[in-house]
């Protein structure tokens, strides 16, 4: 998707009305680090160090339809536990979402908890009832659903199966959509989809639709005969089966299968990309997209989802700065400035990694600076450079210096493998980058003493550490140019 199609429709979105039905569940992550083995038994012993609780399932869908700028209706169930008080209150701190909720007693709130340490989760403990909702709260249900529907474009069914989604509620869900002229888009974890009848759109994935079809789902041939089979078997106007880094594949009624390519992205969890996916496929439709538009509006909002731990939502800002950095050279999107560096560092943050910090001039790029930089990046998860600007240099080097413009310094550092983030900064030295990264390892030359490198106690402060790279003899950029000189005057 181009950035005037994505500022477009962001802006249509904003507001838009979407319903969300569907199974609501509380998300718990707990993390911690791991260092030995249980003397009980052979199970590793996770020191708790933080823990995060967020609305997941059908509660996901609306906080992703609420964070990318909608106005979304939220109806769920809970029950009369902790779990259930934890979900109304979830609910009520998020900007956006009106709270449906429907009070079961007699079964417990869903509640998923993951232990993590460093990238792994360890273990899942999941507190849940399967069965289907009485009449009575089925009922309320219904009445819910035609109450909450008023002014909104797309129903989203969110199924997980846990007795939510029965076939009275599909009907209203049908019904409301007919009598206000909207969509009704699906996404189960069924095994068939044959009772969701004639919906607008079902969403599964490729392993879903190979369990629906009893067909194979790897290459593009599959995918259109799996696709022309599923549509024999449902009544559903139209299916897009997402398949993972393949990207989507869309079948409308008497129309030819359509795919659609992803651009590779860095996946570090794909916990709750689904629910990203079908909150910004129903956002999209509800703001007047073609499905095409829908489509693409998904897959980008996908892609930011991954690159997250755990349910993340995805922000306007965030799809604005994918679209830009999908029409960069790789090199190009590693420069950055100082704000996008520290919202990448806190996404790096997030996600456990080991941030690292050097700085330099960096004016002709030689073996030295390879080895040295190579050697820091042995030292994090992700590196991120200080390049002084023009100015900069010049007032630390003199006059004649650069030799290169930042630009041209800039693209060539962001071109090596070691080098994450490149952000170039006015000042004589690099402190205030240091003090908004908050690096846990800050990394300089070892021609400077410790008590010499800016920033060290600072960073020392904050429980990092210092480190000095070795220095290739030989090679720096003042010989350099000194060789320079001596042959143009030869």
């Amino acid at each position: 998707m181009d950035l005037s199609a994505l500022q477009h429709l962001l802006s249509q979105s904003a507001g838009r009305r979407v319903v969300c039905v569907g199974d609501l569940m509380v998300d718990r992550f707990v993390y911690g680090e791991v260092t030995r083995v249980s003397p009980e038994a052979p199970i590793p012993v996770l020191a708790r160090t933080r823990e995060l609780v967020m609305l997941g399932a059908a509660g996901n869908v609306a906080r992703n339809v609420a964070a990318l700028g909608g106005d979304v209706a939220l109806v769920g169930v809970i029950g009369g536990d902790a779990e259930g008080h934890e979900a109304i209150r979830l609910v009520g701190e998020e900007p956006g979402v009106e709270g449906y909720l429907i009070n079961d007693a007699d079964r417990p709130t869903t509640l998923k908890t993951r232990f993590v340490s460093g990238n792994q989760q360890l273990l899942r403990v999941d507190l849940e009832a399967s069965r289907a909702v009485t009449a009575g709260v089925e009922q309320r249900l219904v009445r819910t659903i035609r109450d909450a529907v008023d002014g909104a474009g797309v129903i989203l069914i969110s199924d997980y199966g846990k007795g939510v989604v029965t076939d009275a509620v599909i009907a209203a869900c049908l019904e409301a959509a007919k009598a206000g002229g909207g969509q009704v888009v699906v996404d189960s974890k069924a095994r068939s989809f044959a009772r969701y009848g004639a919906v607008d759109l079902i969403k599964p994935n490729a392993l879903e639709l190979a369990h629906a079809t009893d067909q194979p789902t790897e290459t593009d041939a599959q995918i259109e005969a799996a696709l022309a089979r599923a549509l024999g078997l449902w009544d559903a106007k139209a299916i897009l089966v997402t398949r993972a880094g393949k990207g989507m594949s869309l079948a409308v009624r008497g129309e030819p299968v359509l795919h659609f390519p992803t651009t590779p992205r860095e996946v570090f969890d794909v916990s709750g990309a689904g629910d990203t996916t079908l909150a910004a496929l129903g956002l999209g439709l509800a703001s007047g997209a073609s499905m095409e538009q829908a489509i693409a509006f998904a897959q980008l909002a996908a892609g930011v989802a991954v690159g997250k731990a755990g349910t993340s939502t995805v922000s306007p800002d965030e799809l604005v700065e994918a679209a830009i950095s999908a029409h960069l050279a790789p090199a190009e999107a590693k420069v950055a400035t100082e704000q996008r560096m520290v919202d990448e560092v806190a996404r790096w943050r997030a996600r456990g990694l080991r941030v690292g910090f050097t700085n330099g001039c960096f004016d002709i790029l030689h073996k030295g600076h390879v080895a040295y930089l190579a050697q820091a990046k042995a030292w994090c998860d992700r590196l991120i450079v200080g390049l002084n600007s023009d100015d900069s240099v010049r007032e630390l080097k003199g006059e004649g210096r650069p030799v290169n413009d930042l630009e041209s310094r800039a693209l060539v550092l962001a071109g090596l493998g070691s080098v994450d983030l490149v952000v170039p900064f006015d000042e004589p030295t690099p402190l205030s980058l240091i003090e908004a990264v908050r690096p846990e390892v800050l990394i300089k030359g070892a021609d400077y003493a410790e008590d010499e490198v800016v920033g060290a106690d600072l960073v020392k402060g904050w429980g990092g550490e210092v480190r000095l790279a070795a220095i290739v003899e030989g090679y720096s950029t003042t010989a350099a140019i000194a060789r320079m000189s001596r042959k143009a005057k030869a």
